[in-house]
C-alpha cells in the first residue's frame, strides 16, 4: 500500500484495497455475470503457443524475440505501441508510473508506451472483457493477487514462467512472486508489494503499562482488555469488517496466527471451517462480544479504520502501509508520532500486484521488458513515497531506511511472512460467499462455524459457476 496521499481508495491486495462503497458497487455484480465472461475468454482466447526461453534482466528490451502468442512480433527497430492497463492510485502514483515509463521510452525509443488507469472496482471485469475474443487492446495489465489462478485457467494471462530472469526471482520476497504464481507457475511480474500490519497506539500501550506491541493474538486480547478495564479507550480495536474484501483480508491476517491461513487440503477440499480459519473468525465474533472491536467496524473500510486510528480513537488496527505516513502527517493526524507498526503475528495478508501479459498481446517481448524494468531494484528505489521495494536487498539499504527505519523494520519482518487467500480459479464466487458467511457471524446471525460450513457447502456449486 502506499505510503502517502492516504485519502485514496485502497486495493488488497491489494491488498490497495478499495473503499467500502466500491466493494458494495462489486458486490452488486453478479457473480454469475462476472464468470460469463471468464467463460467466454476460456473458449474463444487462444490457449496455445509456441513458447521461447530467453532470459533477460530488468529494465532490458527485447524488441523482435519471439515470444507466446506472437503472430505478428514487430521486426527490430520497427516503432509499435504497448498498451498497459493500472489500477488508479495503487500503491505507485500515476505520476510515479508515467515517470517509469517515460525513462522505459527513453531507454527504447522505438517503443512507445500508453497507459490506463481505472478504480480497482473496475480493473478485473475490464481486463476480462477486453480479453473475450482473444482480440483485446492491453499488452500488459495490472494482477491482483487473487487472480493468477483465474486469468491462468480463462487463458487471460500467458505464462512467464521460463521468461522471469533468474536474478529476478532470486532478488524478491518469495511473497512477492507468490503475487503472480498458481500451481507452481508464474503468470504475473511482480510489482506491488504489500501486506496488513498491526498498528498500535504507544501512548496508550504506555499508559496502561505495556512496553511492547502484542507479538501473539491472544497476547493482544489481553493488552486490549487492560486499556478497556482502565478506561484509556472505549474501543480498544478497529477492523475493516464490512461486508467486503477488506473483511477477508483481516480474517486471513487473523487465521495466520490463530492456527495457520489453510482453506483448502492437497486434495482441493475446503478446510476454512476449521483449524485457524475457524478459530480467526471465532476470535473476531469475541471481539464484538467483549466490545474490544469497535462496533462500528461492521461497516468499516480502509480508510476508516486508518481515520479512527490517527485520531487516537483506537490502540491497535490491521491496515495496509499508506497507513504508516498518514499517522505522521500534522495535516491529517492527532497522534503524530504516536501509532506504532509491526508485522501481524502470525503473518499479514498478501496484498501484491503483479503485471500480466495478456495472451492476446502481439508484442509480447516489449510488454516483458516494459514489465521487468518496472518493476526492476532500480526503479522501485526511486519510488520509495508511495510503495517499498519488492527486492530484498532494499532493505539493507541505509540510504533508503533512514527515512523510515520502523517502517522499514516491520516490513522486512511482514514481507517474509505474508499469507495467501484461497488460490481458486472460482476465487470471485468464494469470496463473495465467505464476506457474507463472515458478516453473519460477526452480526450474531450464525455461529462461526454454522457460517463457515454453509460456505464449505456451496464449493461445489461456486467451482461451477
Amino acid at each position: 500500500m502506499p505510503l502517502a496521499q492516504s485519502s485514496r481508495p485502497r486495493s488488497v491486495l491489494g491488498l490497495r484495497q478499495p473503499s467500502s462503497a466500491g466493494m458494495e458497487e462489486i458486490g452488486q455484480m453478479t457473480t454469475r455475470f462476472r464468470y460469463r465472461f471468464v467463460g467466454l475468454a476460456l473458449s474463444a482466447l487462444m490457449v496455445v503457443a509456441a513458447c521461447s526461453s530467453s532470459s533477460q534482466s530488468p529494465g532490458s528490451s527485447s524488441a523482435g524475440s519471439s515470444s507466446p502468442g506472437s503472430s505478428s512480433q514487430a521486426a527490430v527497430g520497427e516503432p509499435v505501441t504497448l498498451h498497459a492497463l493500472f489500477m488508479k492510485q495503487a500503491g505507485y502514483s500515476d505520476a510515479d508510473v508515467a515517470a517509469m515509463t517515460d525513462a522505459f521510452m527513453a531507454a527504447n525509443p522505438n517503443i512507445k508506451v500508453e497507459s490506463e488507469f481505472v478504480a480497482y472496482e473496475a480493473l478485473h471485469d475490464k481486463i476480462v472483457t477486453d480479453q473475450v475474443g482473444g482480440s483485446g487492446i492491453y499488452d500488459t495489465v495490472l494482477m491482483d493477487t487473487i487472480w493468477p489462478a483465474e486469468f491462468a485457467h480463462a487463458g487471460i494471462a500467458q505464462d512467464l514462467t521460463s521468461k522471469i530472469p533468474s536474478d529476478f526471482t532470486t532478488g524478491v520476497f518469495e511473497s512477492a512472486l507468490a503475487g503472480g504464481e498458481y500451481q507452481g507457475k508464474f503468470y504475473g511480474v511482480p510489482w506491488l508489494n504489500d501486506t496488513e500490519f498491526l498498528y498500535y497506539n504507544k501512548d496508550m500501550l504506555a499508559k496502561a503499562g505495556f512496553s511492547n506491541p502484542p507479538t501473539t493474538w491472544d497476547e493482544l486480547m489481553t493488552q486490549a482488555q487492560a486499556l478497556k478495564d482502565k478506561g484509556i479507550v472505549k474501543y480498544p480495536f478497529v477492523g475493516q469488517w464490512a461486508q467486503s474484501e477488506l473483511a477477508v483480508c483481516d480474517w486471513t491476517t487473523i487465521a495466520a496466527g490463530t492456527g495457520g491461513a489453510t482453506f483448502f487440503d492437497a486434495q482441493g477440499n475446503p478446510v476454512f471451517n476449521q483449524g485457524g480459519p475457524l478459530a480467526a473468525l471465532e476470535l473476531m465474533v469475541k471481539m464484538m462480544n467483549q466490545g474490544i472491536a469497535n462496533p462500528a467496524s461492521l461497516g468499516y473500510g480502509s480508510d476508516d479504520v486508518r481515520n479512527v486510528l490517527i485520531a487516537g480513537q483506537a490502540a491497535f488496527g490491521l491496515d495496509w502501509t499508506y497507513v504508516y505516513a498518514a499517522a505522521n502527517d500534522p495535516a491529517q493526524s492527532k497522534v503524530v508520532g504516536q501509532i506504532g507498526i509491526a508485522a501481524a503475528p502470525g503473518g499479514g495478508t498478501n496484498g501484491g500486484m503483479s503485471m500480466a501479459i495478456t495472451r492476446s498481446s502481439k508484442l509480447p517481448d516489449q510488454a516483458l521488458a516494459y514489465d521487468l524494468f518496472l518493476a526492476s531494484q532500480a526503479q522501485q528505489e526511486k519510488y520509495t513515497d508511495n510503495a517499498l521495494p519488492e527486492w530484498k536487498a532494499s532493505f539493507d539499504n541505509q540510504d533508503l531506511t533512514k527515512k523510515a527505519p520502523e517502517l522499514w523494520g516491520a516490513s522486512k519482518v511482514a514481507f517474509g511472512t505474508m499469507v495467501s487467500r484461497p488460490m481458486v480459479p472460482y476465487y470471485t464466487s468464494l469470496s463473495n460467499a465467505l464476506q457474507v458467511a463472515i458478516q453473519k457471524a460477526l452480526t450474531g446471525e450464525q455461529t462461526p462455524k454454522a457460517a463457515l460450513d454453509a460456505v464449505a457447502a456451496q464449493v461445489p456449486t461456486l467451482q461451477n459457476q
